[in-house]
């Protein structure tokens, strides 16, 4: 069983060999792979896209991949996978103390290693939420995903199935955000004016028009037939996609 795609795995080794093994292996089992060699990398990935679980090699040339666990662990809560030598022993303790969820031994089988990233991946499937629960959360949603595209809300950018970044005004950024947080349901053009803040004396409703069409444009694959950005004549527009939240 394949996991959700597109869940998205940061490989952080110094080992050029390997990066490319597993963004391979795991690409083929349908997961979006970044690579990187160091901490400054892992960084900077952390930073500009949404990653769910991360493989750390404890290992890594001229850095101590415990103290980049270790900072990880203090800034985020994403999954965790530590990879340590077969006689590293005290390593795997005390990434294992720091909230790691889980290790891997080098060397390490491609279907080993599927395995226990399906296992980390389920044990942090959010279970069903109360509303009140859900409004709680809101403020913490760090992407929406629909149909292989990424809406990240923290680095207000939008990447295609294929990973082009899409460029977005201010309005259609908040425009496709108040989509995604109200998928398959009716959105009036008054609804959509607020949601999406777009205020001032100049907006009057057929501004909405306008922005959905300039969305359809870039995220429809006919924009004059859209499937995910629906009209209903008379009432407004429904987001006719599946969306997943990133926490």
């Amino acid at each position: 069983m394949p996991l959700n795609a597109p869940t998205h795995i940061l490989v952080v080794d110094d080992d050029p060999a390997l990066r490319e093994l597993l963004t391979e292996y795991l690409g083929e089992n349908d997961c979006r792979v970044s690579a990187v060699a160091d901490g400054a990398g892992m960084k900077a990935a952390l930073r500009d896209q949404v990653i769910d679980l991360v493989l750390l090699d404890l290992r890594l040339a001229g850095e101590d991949g415990m103290r980049l666990a270790r900072e990880l662990r203090e800034s985020s809560n994403v999954p965790l996978i530590i990879m340590t030598g077969k006689h590293d022993e005290a390593d795997r303790v005390m990434g294992l103390e720091l909230a790691a969820d889980d290790y891997v031994t080098k060397p390490f089988s491609n279907r080993e290693m599927l395995a226990r990233i399906r296992a980390v991946m389920r044990r942090y499937a959010a279970p069903a939420e109360t509303s009140a629960s859900t409004a709680a959360r809101s403020s913490e949603r760090r992407a929406y995903r629909f149909e292989g595209w990424e809406l990240n809300l923290l680095a207000r950018r939008l990447t295609s199935p294929d990973g082009r970044r899409v460029e977005l005004s201010n309005g259609e950024f908040n425009l496709l955000q108040a989509l995604c947080e109200a998928p398959q349901r009716v959105l009036s053009r008054d609804r959509l004016l607020e949601l999406s803040r777009l205020h001032g004396a100049e907006v009057y409703d057929r501004s909405i028009d306008v922005q959905i069409l300039r969305l359809r444009r870039k995220i429809e694959v006919d924009a004059s037939a859209p499937k995910m950005i629906r009209t209903e004549r008379g009432a407004g527009y429904v987001f006719d996609a599946q969306v997943q939240v990133v926490a």
